[in-house]
């Protein structure tokens, strides 16, 4: 089931590729393009991070605008080494003083293992350096990625850490409890 308006075919007969009909979108945007005179710094010192996954519009669904929030991204949304160091930079060197954590249901982390790095190692040669961070509950990893954030000591602000689980079906949160 295909949740978005364009169609895959269609770009196999006009020859371009979705890459090309992004630098076109662009340069429609960018001829309107108005500079909004901020600096990287969020107007609500919050940074977010989510699952990479396709179904969370998180500006929508959180009702953030451009510059409100620094989003961090990754598979999962889980709090690895690198959203750790993009944490840290977004504290301290970018003001930034609360964290929200939003996994979502039907996660396609829920359905790997870790065999997934072996079978890569088995096709391309070599074992990836990083791991899978496959999960089963996703309200427990919620929390697990809650106390990565609370126990860095990297990350100065720690006190205002909230882990969240957005429903894909009705676009609801639903907080998780730290020490459930």
């Amino acid at each position: 089931m295909s949740t978005s308006t364009h169609s895959p075919t269609s770009d196999v007969r006009t020859g371009s590729t979705v890459t090309d009909r992004l630098v076109e979108a662009n340069t429609r945007y960018a001829a309107e393009f108005k500079d909004p005179g901020m600096d990287a710094r969020p107007v609500q010192q919050l940074a977010v991070v989510a699952c990479m996954d396709a179904r969370l519009d998180l500006h929508a669904a959180l009702g953030l605008e451009l510059g409100d929030c620094h989003t961090i991204r990754n598979a999962g949304g889980v709090v690895t080494d690198d959203v750790i160091r993009s944490l840290t930079i977004s504290q301290r060197a970018l003001g930034t003083r609360s964290v929200m954590l939003v996994h979502h249901t039907g996660c396609g982390l829920e359905s790997l293992t870790e065999e997934f790095r072996q079978d890569l190692e088995d096709e391309v040669g070599q074992r990836p350096t990083w791991a899978v961070e496959s999960f089963r509950d996703v309200d427990q990893d919620v929390r697990q990625s809650m106390r990565r954030v609370r126990t860095s000591p990297f990350l100065l602000h720690t006190d205002d850490v909230r882990g969240f689980v957005f429903d894909v079906r009705t676009g609801l949160l639903r907080e998780i409890d730290p020490a459930a």
